[in-house]
């Protein structure tokens, strides 16, 4: 019985491994979609966040360049707006989308956004939970300890947690960031609507993330209940 509850773990891992591909491939195919589409007001990256933070009073917050496509993030600890090659200088539709949603994240943090502020938290958690968590279960595994495993679980769930808290952090910085684009007049209302799709796209892959954590706790602890 448990090991037929075992494979269904597997098999589902390698499902949402598989959805997950699919969704980055998603959010790839609409940001080139949308990257395709300059603004009528000619808006980069870089001026519509300028734009977002001074109207939203926020004038501690650095924008910079960083390398790489997608790769765009806010650094609270800097205070920071990081925006990728593809953002930055870019006009498009994409790119004030992006934009505009790490913009979301430095007023969530300059409002003391309480999930913000606990997924902050929450970083170390995680980051000892990603390492130490499979040193644990393959030390359980070679030494025939299922407390170890069980441990390296208790480990990796620091990781769901820090998922958990992640998706709606990310969905609460996509509507403001929505919210911002629309009150500020960034894009058109027809250019709202390649605006939106990257975003929804790319809140999907928060979601699949999560799920796919769950599964694989409920795949570490099913490996547990069978060395027992």
């Amino acid at each position: 019985m448990y090991l037929y509850r075992s494979d269904i773990y597997y098999l589902l891992t390698i499902v949402m491994f598989v959805v997950s591909l699919i969704c980055s491939g998603v959010v790839k195919s609409r940001f080139s979609r949308y990257a395709k589409d300059r603004p009528r007001n000619g808006m980069t990256g870089a001026m519509a966040a300028d734009r977002i933070l001074r109207a939203n009073g926020i004038t501690d917050v650095r924008i910079a360049p960083i390398a790489g496509s997608l790769s765009d993030n806010y650094d609270p600890t800097k205070k920071v707006l990081n925006l990728s090659q593809t953002v930055y200088g870019e006009s498009s539709v994409s790119a004030v989308a992006v934009a505009a949603h790490e913009c979301g994240h430095a007023i969530q943090h300059a409002k003391a956004y309480p999930l913000l502020m606990l997924r902050k938290a929450l970083v170390p958690i995680c980051n000892i939970g990603s390492i130490g968590s499979y040193i644990a279960i393959l030390a359980g595994i070679f030494l025939q300890m299922s407390g170890l495993i069980v441990f390296g679980a208790l480990l990796f769930s620091g990781i769901v947690l820090f998922n958990l808290v992640t998706l709606p952090v990310e969905v609460d910085a996509s509507r403001r960031a929505l919210a911002e684009v629309e009150r500020l007049n960034l894009l058109s209302e027809e250019e709202m609507q390649g605006g939106r799709k990257v975003l929804v796209a790319a809140g999907m892959t928060y979601f699949i993330s999560l799920v796919s954590s769950i599964v694989q706790l409920l795949r570490l602890l099913s490996l547990a209940n069978r060395r027992r």
